[in-house]
């Protein structure tokens, strides 16, 4: 079972995984300065559009430190990111990282609608095809 937690968007409010339950939800780590995470964005931005009226939300959760959360505003913004962020501004510390063992990223995690991790590091086609799967 995915772990649950809470972590403030980028207006401070508080946002927790288990708001989601019911839904497919793709907990996407990654941050601002991490460049093949970026590179990443376009795919689950593709995904994004394709799925989000098919009971699908994305998580992203940020390892931005506090001293890059300009930086990591303006990347959301710059990549066209409209699903919730997250991010306790704690950089490779990040408590939602450390209770899913992130050691690098970007990574992800599908959780089913009773909160169950069902996939893992979905990429590029690998995501659209896992979610072609599941939301049938």
């Amino acid at each position: 079972m995915a772990p649950d937690f809470t972590q403030n968007d980028v207006n401070e409010n508080p946002i927790k995984l288990s708001s989601f339950k019911g839904k497919f939800v793709l907990i996407d780590f990654w941050a601002s300065w991490c460049k093949p995470c970026r590179a990443e964005n376009p795919n689950v931005i593709k995904a994004y559009a394709k799925y989000k009226d098919k009971n699908f939300e994305i998580l992203g959760v940020s390892l931005d430190e506090e001293t890059g959360k300009t930086a990591w505003i303006e990347a959301i913004k710059k990549d066209g990111i409209t699903w919730p962020q997250v991010s306790d501004l704690k950089g490779w510390k990040n408590e939602a990282a450390k209770l899913y063992a992130i050691k690098s990223i970007p990574q992800n995690f599908l959780i089913d609608p009773s909160g169950k991790i069902i996939a893992t590091n979905l990429r590029g086609e690998e995501l659209e095809k896992a979610l072609d799967k599941f939301l049938k």
